[in-house]
């Protein structure tokens, strides 16, 4: 048999958070003089919480309900027998039921219909991206010396691009021929003589250096001409106006009249980091054949040469053993990196061939653009 005692929690001035423990009846003084004597006053000072004291209680009624043997009793007490009667009239308890995995997993469905739903949406949208993973092959982990095979391979079955190759075409585009008309030698025509087609009084090379039409060339190319006609690399034809020369370093600034759409310029590099032995490309028109391209290094820097006139001493030329003959004048010296350094300008050749025998001159891009005197020179 249980009793009930009631617990209340002091807040201060009045018990409130009143509770019912059920007790076993003969330990129902020990908690009454336990609620009595000790557990209000540490509620009251705020040391017990009246939430914890009631777990307490009952805590400590329940360990107090366990049989525990006697200590110093050596009696043997026969075990306790109920009455037939009510034993004979008690009504057997009904086994307890054990529910199923299956009923169990319906009963969790009829409570959560909706996360249930939810949950086998996820798993369908994720079946998928299963089923694709697993048809996937693992990735397989590439050694160094399968690295190194694909690169030998590659080697021996394709043929890779030269370096002066790629020079050469990053100008291509950028690379002209300059033609100049000087007077008729003969005088004004006469009205009765036939209409003769002029042929050029020169032939040399330029290069865009801005690409609004301005393009950079040897003096001695267009010096004394009437007309000056531009053939671009698309085969466009234009005249040309002289705007600037500098005979000094035997160069020109030429503007075309009529340029192609979208004409590049050329990449214009630093001759200050030249050292002899890198390699360069000379393209330009030799003999107003081309564009021809021709390789070699650079022999020497600050060079001097004297031109044929007597006249004139270039100074700071850069030395150079690629293949460069009439027409290239005016050319660019091209690096492996695609950049201009150099404006060809001579050739050396102690005969009156003017043919080459491995000694060509190019101006430094930095007496070019002191000259010019457009960006980024």
């Amino acid at each position: 048999m249980k009793s009930y005692c009631a617990l209340s929690g002091y807040n201060g001035r009045t018990y409130s958070n009143s509770y019912n423990i059920a007790c076993p009846e003969p330990y129902f003084s020990i908690v009454t003089s336990a609620l009595i004597l000790g557990m209000p006053a540490l509620t009251r000072q705020g040391m017990l919480p009246s939430g914890l004291l009631r777990a307490v209680l009952v805590q400590s009624c329940d360990k107090l309900s366990m049989k525990k043997p006697a200590l110093y009793s050596s009696t043997v007490r026969s075990p306790s027998r109920r009455p037939a009667a009510a034993t004979a009239g008690a009504v057997p308890a009904a086994p307890v039921a054990r529910l199923s995995a299956r009923a169990r997993v319906r009963a969790i469905i009829g409570r959560h219909p909706r996360a249930v739903l939810a949950f086998a949406g996820m798993l369908l949208a994720l079946l998928p991206m299963l089923a694709f993973q697993a048809m996937q092959e693992p990735p397989q982990e590439i050694a160094q010396e399968d690295i190194d095979a694909a690169v030998i391979h590659t080697l021996e079955t394709k043929s890779l691009q030269s370096r002066a190759a790629r020079a050469a075409e990053s100008v291509r585009q950028s690379v002209v021929r300059v033609h100049g008309y000087s007077d008729d030698p003969m005088g004004p025509m006469d009205p009765r003589r036939p209409k003769v087609e002029l042929k050029p009084a020169g032939v040399g090379s330029g290069v865009v250096i801005v690409d609004k039409g301005v393009i950079l060339t040897n003096l001695h190319v267009v010096n004394g001409m009437k007309r000056v006609v531009i053939t671009f690399f698309d085969g466009l034809e234009s005249e040309a106006d002289l705007i600037s020369t500098h005979p000094e370093n035997d160069l020109a600034v030429l503007r075309a009249r009529i340029i192609p759409d979208d004409l590049p310029a050329a990449t214009i590099g630093s001759s200050a980091s030249l050292k002899p032995g890198d390699e360069v490309v000379a393209v330009g028109f030799p003999f107003g054949i081309g564009p021809s391209v021709s390789a070699g290094v650079v022999s020497g820097l600050n060079r001097e040469f004297r031109a044929p006139d007597g006249k004139h001493v270039l100074t700071q030329l850069i030395q150079f053993d690629a293949a460069a003959n009439p027409g290239n004048s005016g050319g660019p010296l091209v690096t492996m990196d695609g950049e201009v350094v150099g404006i060809v300008t001579a050739i050396y050749n102690p005969n009156e061939t003017r043919t080459f025998i491995g000694i060509g001159f190019a101006a430094t891009i930095a007496v070019a653009g002191n000259m010019v005197g457009i960006s980024p020179f």
